[in-house]
């Protein structure tokens, strides 16, 4: 995907967040937040907006920690988070191509990371936000939802390392959604943690996961049920793989 294409995605993304935030009650619990009511949801994705706009503008080149707001009033939680979404959608649209500032993880360039991440990361708390309201999903492009996977396993999953029990005990995983071409990936759970685009089933993976890609998107991220996807192999190492990496 380019630039412009994340861009556009974080745009639509944030004007359904907002939407679902101002008709929830935002008392509401968050599924897949335990500790979450809509509230705190929308107090933190509004701030990593402004957190990630400040990168942007002010082309920071060292890493600073996002600054939570005093606590808003409910009825000013849509406003705030329109705005915030709205500053962050045009200031990267307006960045210049060779920008520099901070990142977290390797890209063609900051601008191309911004995007990236923070339409992946409204569109996974879109989510949240939907589920607490209780309404139906918007839909996800595949090609997005992939290209999220990938983001997910070669990107988060490297830095937040091995899960002590895989370490001991390594086991490989064979990642594939059924509608989008070419997109597969292996996992290896054991050191050093990695994974890669795959062109084939590695031979004898532990746990083999398919389905379509927006359901293996909000699997990984644990947004949906194991039981949205396939699973053959040994599914217990789908199971302890997910109660022990949480993204």
């Amino acid at each position: 995907m380019q630039t412009s294409e994340f861009i556009d995605v974080l745009d639509r993304e944030g004007r359904l967040f907002a939407d679902a935030v101002a008709r929830a009650d935002p008392s509401a619990p968050v599924p897949a937040c335990p500790d979450w009511a809509v509230r705190d949801l929308a107090s933190h994705l509004g701030t990593v907006h402004r957190w990630a706009t400040g990168f942007v503008r002010e082309g920071r080149t060292e890493p600073v920690r996002p600054s939570e707001p005093s606590a808003l009033p409910d009825a000013e939680l849509a406003p705030w988070l329109r705005e915030g979404h709205g500053l962050l959608v045009e200031t990267l649209r307006s960045a210049p191509q060779d920008l520099s500032c901070w990142t977290i993880l390797p890209a063609p360039s900051p601008l191309a990371f911004w995007s990236r991440r923070q339409a992946h990361e409204t569109a996974v708390h879109r989510v949240d936000a939907e589920s607490a309201l209780g309404v139906p999903l918007s839909p996800l492009d595949a090609g997005f939802a992939a290209d999220g996977i990938d983001e997910l396993l070669r990107g988060f999953y490297p830095r937040r390392g091995v899960p002590a029990p895989f370490a001991a005990s390594p086991r490989t995983l064979y990642v594939r959604a059924t509608d989008v071409p070419g997109a597969a990936w292996t996992v290896h759970l054991g050191e050093p943690p990695r994974a890669e685009a795959a062109a084939e089933v590695p031979a004898a993976p532990d746990c083999v996961y398919e389905g379509r890609a927006t359901d293996l998107y909000l699997v990984l991220w644990n947004r949906l049920p194991l039981s949205a996807i396939t699973l053959t192999g040994d599914e217990s190492v789908a199971h302890r793989w997910r109660e022990l990496f949480n993204p």
